[in-house]
């Protein structure tokens, strides 16, 4: 025995009007309407991801899928800040930083053979992330004769390899016996446009460097130690006040292990420096750097040789 459905054109009214007026179904036996096999398409405003067939439409308090989020940095690379309206172009990421970290790249030939080759630093910030890359620009005859005296270019690139700092080291003297031609290193940020100098200060014993803008005043000094040779240690040279009353950064070589510093030239280096001061400076502060390396760090051709020989 099957149940009838009860007829819908006598009897109570239906309590909702809108089913009473679509019932019974057009076109098909009287009774219920039959259950449809999937829920009608979505017909709320466009998004970048429709929902598929036979789901729930999404809610419309929610907003709509962001499909730009933040990745990671390609390749470690830090992510370009916005940088104040009269920054030089590329110096925006020194603006939120107050530490460089600069790695020089091992060079196979150059510690096995003694054949000086460019020197490549890589600049990051505290977190490790990239910040530039450092290229020496000179001949081979210069670097080979030279030595670590010799004058260069140090070309700076950014994530896009554009140059975006140009350090310039003119040939000069290295010795206390010669104060009116010391060392220098003329920074430029971008090419062509100088934002300061750094130059050695003459002394008798200890190393000393004056931070200059392009005006030609000292905004900074650095005052190294009497003896830059060490064995399981960092080597500091303090970064100063213009006065020479207040430490206000460092410029770190930092040890890099017995075999790394025995064999090759290629150092570490961390640099300290206030968090407002100028992005020019800041970019001196990293010319004064490679100074120093060039200077003290970088080993002559003849000791690098004798090392690899006697050990």
């Amino acid at each position: 025995m099957s149940y009838q459905p009860a007829n819908t054109q006598g009897g109570y009214p239906h309590p909702n009007p809108v089913y009473d007026m679509n019932y019974p179904p057009q076109g098909g036996q009287p009774g219920y309407p039959q259950p449809q096999s999937q829920y009608p398409p979505y017909s709320g405003p466009p998004g970048p991801y429709p929902p598929p067939p036979g789901s729930y439409p999404p809610p419309s308090g929610y907003q709509p899928v962001v499909t730009n989020q933040p990745m990671g940095n390609d390749g470690g690379w830090m992510n370009l800040p916005q940088g104040p309206v009269n920054c030089p172009p590329g110096l925006a990421y020194l603006t939120m930083i107050d530490q460089l970290l600069v790695h020089q790249k091992v060079e196979l030939l150059e510690a096995f053979t003694g054949f000086e080759t460019k020197n490549k630093f890589t600049v990051k910030n505290s977190l490790g992330q990239k910040l530039y890359y450092a290229v020496e620009d000179s001949d081979c005859c210069t670097r080979n004769c030279c030595g670590p005296m010799r004058p260069f270019d140090m070309r700076i690139l950014d994530n896009f390899r554009n140059e975006v700092i140009h350090l310039h080291r003119p040939l000069a003297c290295d010795s206390c016996c010669f104060p009116c031609c010391l060392q220098s290193m003329e920074v430029s940020a971008p090419p062509g446009n100088l934002v300061g100098t750094v130059e050695q200060d003459w002394s008798l014993c200890c190393p000393s460097f004056s931070i200059k803008n392009q005006n030609g005043d000292t905004v900074l000094k650095i005052d190294g130690p009497c003896c830059t040779f060490s064995f399981c240690g960092d080597v500091e040279f303090k970064v100063m006040s213009a006065d020479g009353s207040t430490e206000v950064g460092r410029i770190s070589k930092q040890w890099s292990g017995l075999a790394r510093e025995m064999f090759t030239d290629s150092d570490f280096f961390g640099i300290t420096f206030p968090m407002d001061l100028d992005v020019r400076m800041k970019a001196v502060m990293l010319g004064a750097c490679f100074l120093i390396d060039a200077m003290f760090f970088e080993k002559k051709q003849d000791n690098r040789v004798s090392d690899v020989l006697n050990h």
